[in-house]
């Protein structure tokens, strides 16, 4: 949870547009994201994620509207964004002769720490991605997942308040998204803004706190969003006796139809989190022995698939 509301703090997104030639990659973009939040970016190819990360990270100039990170304008205070920002891109490359070890000296180097800062970052750091046992090996011989994780770390050398994340999770096998996940947490928990743009929406479901949805180039309004809490959502739910819990389910009004078997669950649509509170209450009052009672999709990817439909944007 965010543990400041200053509007200088995190990354400040107001009506920014950007467009190359007659595609307009960018239309409307307005959002917050505030320090110890991890909040997702999210939007189908094409909806301009890309575009947005490369303007926050100060790479790309947009044609209008005003960005803050940290307090401070890509455009007219480069350097004092740059100094407050970690960037990981989609793919990045390493040295693959250097060591993971001399790898995060270097970076630290190159943000202008004296050698003995660097060294005693880079010890920090991979204690802190869980790369020690790695340190003295060239870089070339790491999975997909530890390349992710020093990429991490290298995006951390600086210690900036600012983190963007473009597609962290790509490539990496259940394992490793696990401890992606932790390790993402435990720096929002320092109280670091960290802005993650996925596909993954399961992923963000489980790391992200907020999110900003992009469509078509546009942020979706707070009122659509709102507006996605009361439309109509499946629910699995599993009981003990599934002949006894269908029953309970017609008694209160939800038609056979619409009443899907799912393995050992049933899955029921219903409009909106106060109708399902409601019937979870009935079915208890009912004597139903319900183990299972949650939402079919997560809740990102309830939001976003209804935005998609094109309504309430």
């Amino acid at each position: 949870m965010h543990t400041s509301d200053s509007l200088g703090d995190g990354i400040i997104a107001d009506s920014v547009s950007r467009s190359f030639g007659d595609v307009h990659a960018v239309v409307n973009a307005s959002f917050h994201a505030r320090p110890g939040d991890v909040t997702a970016l999210i939007g189908p190819n094409g909806s301009g994620k890309t575009t947005l990360m490369l303007m926050l990270a100060s790479l790309l100039r947009p044609d209008s509207g005003t960005i803050s990170i940290g307090g401070h304008n890509p455009l007219t205070n480069t350097a004092a964004v740059r100094a407050r920002l970690g960037w990981m891109p989609d793919t990045l490359g390493s040295w693959a002769a250097l060591s993971v070890r001399a790898t995060l000296e270097t970076t630290g180097r190159l943000y202008r720490m004296d050698r003995d800062a660097a060294a005693n970052r880079a010890a920090a750091l991979l204690k802190l991605v869980d790369l020690e046992p790695l340190a003295e090996r060239p870089t070339r011989v790491l999975s997909r997942g530890q390349k992710q994780r020093l990429s991490l770390a290298r995006a951390l050398v600086h210690n900036p308040s600012v983190l963007l994340l473009d597609e962290p999770a790509s490539g990496l096998d259940p394992v490793a998204r696990v401890e992606l996940r932790q390790l993402v947490r435990r720096v929002a928990g320092e109280g670091k803004t960290v802005l993650v743009s996925s596909h993954v929406l399961a992923e963000l479901d489980e790391m992200a706190d907020t999110a900003v949805y992009l469509e078509a180039g546009t942020t979706a309004s707070m009122e659509a969003i709102a507006h996605t809490r009361t439309t109509t959502r499946l629910w699995r739910i599993k009981a003990a006796e599934p002949q006894v819990l269908r029953a309970a389910l017609q008694a209160a009004g939800i038609p056979s139809v619409d009443i899907v078997i799912d393995r050992a669950e049933l899955i029921v649509p219903l409009a909106g989190e106060a109708d399902a509170a409601e019937l979870l209450t009935r079915l208890v009052t009912a004597g139903v022995q319900v183990s299972t009672f949650a939402p079919a999709v997560g809740d990102l990817e309830h939001t976003f698939l209804d935005l998609s439909k094109g309504t309430n944007r």
